[in-house]
């Protein structure tokens, strides 16, 4: 069969792709996490529910907030993030991101401001970007959770600086 730009379709692969990875070289699981190696490089999935659900700190956050599947790239890379839930009415606390944020709204509705400026409407398949330095707070709508995958780099070490709390009336906007 051919494409519509002139290449042909592979052909399937015989057996199944089960079948395939069980006998692939380098394919070992290591506790919740699995390696697959090949040509020197490894690629690691930390499957779902092989970390615990941990509570947000209130130092950080106002209200009940869960973090799921925190990661941290490994040597040489910066990254770090995790998936957020955040109860209806909950948010986090203002603070800043020294090389800057990026949220993906997964579920539910939310809010979200940026120091000086409105409170705007978060939604599923939204995504956010918070520049290096900009003082911000994110969470829920007033009666709807928002679960969001927060993404930041790390700057000597330090991925956020948390600020003062929230005022109710801020959130209001």
């Amino acid at each position: 069969m051919a494409w519509r730009n002139g290449a042909t379709r592979p052909k399937q692969a015989a057996g199944s792709a089960k079948e395939f990875m069980a006998g692939r070289r380098g394919l070992t699981q290591q506790g919740a996490h699995r390696i697959i190696s090949a040509k020197g490089n490894n690629m690691e999935i930390k499957r779902n529910g092989s970390q615990p659900s941990n509570q947000g700190p209130a130092d950080w956050f106002t209200g009940t907030v869960r973090i799921d599947s925190p990661f941290k790239g490994s040597d040489p890379a910066q990254v770090t993030g995790a998936i957020v839930t955040f109860e209806p009415g909950a948010r986090t606390a203002w603070h800043t991101h020294p090389l800057g944020q990026t949220l993906i709204v997964t579920a539910g509705c939310g809010r979200a401001q940026r120091w000086g400026g409105p409170v705007e409407e978060l939604r599923p398949g939204d995504i956010v970007w918070f520049p290096p330095g900009e003082k911000h707070w994110h969470g829920a709508a007033v009666t709807t959770a928002l679960t969001h995958i927060a993404i930041q780099e790390q700057l000597d070490g330090k991925a956020v600086d948390w600020l003062e709390k929230v005022s109710d009336e801020q959130y209001q906007g």
